[in-house]
C-alpha cells in the first residue's frame, strides 16, 4: 500500500518571513520486514523539508532501531524534533481491535520493554532535538521557533507543567509537539498561546466509514473528538492542530480502511 502526502498551509509566521516546509510524520510502527514503508520513508528527503517533526511510535519490533535510523538517514541531516509514543517504550501485543470502540478505562496491554534510550541517542546524535518534556529554541529560514513537547499521554507519562509557561520573547513562532492529542494537553498548550500543535496516535481512526464529503472516523483512541482524527483543524481561538494519521499499524492489526498511510507537508507562511 502506498502513502498519501497530506499538504496544508498555515498563516502563522510574521510578515516578511520566509516560508518553512515542515514534514510531519507519526506512527511508523516499523519492523525489519516492512520494506515498502521503509522505501517510502527514505523518499521523503526528496520533499526538501526545512524542518522535520516526528510525533512518536517509531517502533513495533525489538530489532527495529537500526531499521528506523536507516530509513530516516537522509532526513537526519535536516533540523528535527521528536517525542515518543507508547510503542516506543513497549512492544505491541495482540488485543481485541473492537476494544478501541469501547470507553477507555485506562487499562493498557503492553509487551516487553523496548530499547527506546538507544533510539533517542541515535536521533539526538545526528542533531534532532528530543523534546519529551523539554523546551528548545531553533532557527529555521531566519525564523526563531520555540518548541515544547510532552511525553506520551496515552500511558499517562505526560506532565505539561514541566514545559508550561510564557513563550520566550525572542521567538517568532511557538509550537507544541505531543504523541497522543488528549484534550488536557491541547487545552494547556492553548492556554500558553502556542501557534501550532503537532500530534499523531489516532491512525486517522484506522477504520473509517464512507460519509458525506469523504469518510468518518469511528475513534481517535483518546478523548479528541472523532472529527479531528486527521489533518489540520482549528477550534475557536485555539492553536492550529495537525494530527498525522501515521504510516503504520500494529503488526497484529494491519488493516486500514479509508485511512491510508500518510505523511504531512505543512507550509508555514506569513499571516496576511
Amino acid at each position: 500500500m502506498g502513502y498519501v502526502l497530506r499538504e496544508s498551509s498555515l498563516p502563522v509566521l510574521p510578515a516578511g518571513a520566509r516560508e518553512i516546509r515542515v514534514l510531519h510524520f507519526s506512527d511508523l510502527h516499523l519492523t525489519p520486514s516492512r520494506k515498502k514503508e521503509i522505501a517510502d520513508i527514505k523518499s521523503w528527503v526528496n520533499l526538501k523539508p526545512d524542518l522535520v517533526i516526528s510525533t512518536g511510535d517509531f517502533l513495533a519490533h525489538m530489532d527495529a532501531i537500526p531499521v528506523v535510523l536507516g530509513a530516516l538517514d537522509g532526513l537526519l541531516n535536516i533540523p528535527g524534533l521528536f517525542v515518543f509514543g507508547s510503542n516506543d517504550y513497549f512492544a505491541p501485543k495482540p488485543k481485541n481491535p473492537f476494544s478501541y470502540l469501547r470507553k477507555d478505562h485506562g487499562k493498557r496491554i503492553i509487551g516487553r520493554d523496548l530499547p527506546w534510550r538507544d533510539l533517542a541517542e541515535g536521533l539526538t546524535r545526528r542533531g534532532w532535538k528530543d523534546i519529551n518534556h523539554s523546551r528548545v529554541m531553533i532557527e529555521v529560514n531566519g525564523t526563531k521557533i520555540e518548541a515544547r513537547g510532552t511525553d506520551d499521554a496515552h500511558l499517562e507519562r505526560d506532565n505539561y507543567s514541566q514545559v508550561a509557561g510564557e513563550i520566550d520573547k525572542a521567538a517568532h513562532l511557538a509550537i507544541g509537539v505531543t504523541h497522543a492529542p488528549y484534550l488536557r494537553i491541547l487545552e494547556a498548550m492553548s492556554k500558553d498561546n502556542l501557534d501550532v500543535i503537532f500530534a499523531g496516535h489516532t491512525h486517522g481512526g484506522q477504520v473509517r466509514l464512507p460519509w458525506i464529503g469523504g469518510s468518518k472516523a469511528l475513534t481517535t483512541n483518546c478523548d479528541l473528538p472523532n472529527w479531528r482524527a486527521r489533518g489540520v483543524t482549528k477550534e475557536k481561538n485555539e492553536p492550529w492542530l495537525n494530527v498525522s494519521a501515521g504510516m503504520g499499524t500494529s503488526p497484529f492489526a494491519r488493516i486500514r480502511v479509508a485511512s491510508p498511510p500518510e505523511a504531512s507537508l505543512i507550509t508555514l507562511e506569513p499571516a496576511v
